[in-house]
């Protein structure tokens, strides 16, 4: 699939990698975003006023369905829907500032919330045209870290999950893919780890996994931590759980 002259919507647009998804697609394409800050939203579309946005906080599964329904009424087809919204809590539970309410909210964005976007957004997905769905993953569905443990698990569950849904659709016209990220350097991992990706250059593999319609796109580090896990899954496991 070539990204040209396509309608993408994309979630978490307002930083990180959602944000260069929309810098390095708007140029040729219709690009929709769904975020929940307003004044991010402002600063976005005043930055790219090509771009339309829907304001809804994934946290909450009642505005997951509102701005499905404005996207249903406003867009008439989809070519590409990524999933690219995801949060990310480092407290253990046992922790001090462990909170069991970040924690709820970040299953739902992570994983609740795409599902079901997934599912209202299908009409617009499954036309005369061939689509894609992308969920944005992370090596850590492959092999675990010690803290995260939400978002380790959600990752694992969109995995399973995305395998699942192509298997449902494999006779209509959209195929499901992931991209799986090492650590890329964004707002979200300050202060985490090294041997970041840049992520520009993580941006463009992801954009390149799409138009070559790779099921299962392992990123920069992800590849070797892949082999490692097929083949001496104990060194993965070591090593994971040390980040």
């Amino acid at each position: 699939m070539q990204l040209i002259n396509k309608k993408i919507l994309i979630t978490g647009a307002t930083s990180g990698i959602g944000l260069q998804l929309v810098d390095q697609l708007h140029h040729h394409n219709s690009v929709y975003i769904i975020a929940r800050n307003q004044n991010k939203i402002n600063e976005l579309t005043k930055k790219y006023p090509s771009i339309i946005a829907f304001k809804a906080d994934l946290k909450n599964i009642d505005e997951v369905r509102c701005v499905a329904s404005e996207i249903i009424y406003s867009v008439e087809t989809l070519d590409v829907l990524i999933n690219n919204a995801a949060l990310q809590n480092t407290p253990t539970f046992i922790d001090d500032d462990f909170s069991l309410d970040d924690n709820i909210d970040e299953i739902t964005v992570n994983f609740t919330s795409l599902a079901s976007l997934t599912y209202l957004l299908l009409s617009r997905l499954n036309g005369q045209h061939n689509a894609v769905i992308l969920n944005v993953n992370s090596g850590l569905a492959i092999a675990p870290k010690t803290s995260s443990a939400i978002y380790c698990a959600s990752k694992a569950a969109v995995d399973s999950f995305s395998q699942s849904l192509s298997y449902q659709l494999k006779e209509t016209s959209i195929e499901v893919l992931q991209a799986f990220l090492p650590l890329v350097e964004t707002s979200m991992t300050a202060g985490r780890g090294q041997g970041k990706m840049d992520v520009i250059k993580a941006t463009a593999k992801l954009i390149e996994g799409i138009e070559k319609m790779i099921v299962a796109h392992d990123i920069g580090k992800v590849k070797l931590l892949r082999l490692l896990n097929r083949i001496i899954p104990s060194v993965a496991k070591s090593i994971m759980r040390e980040v």
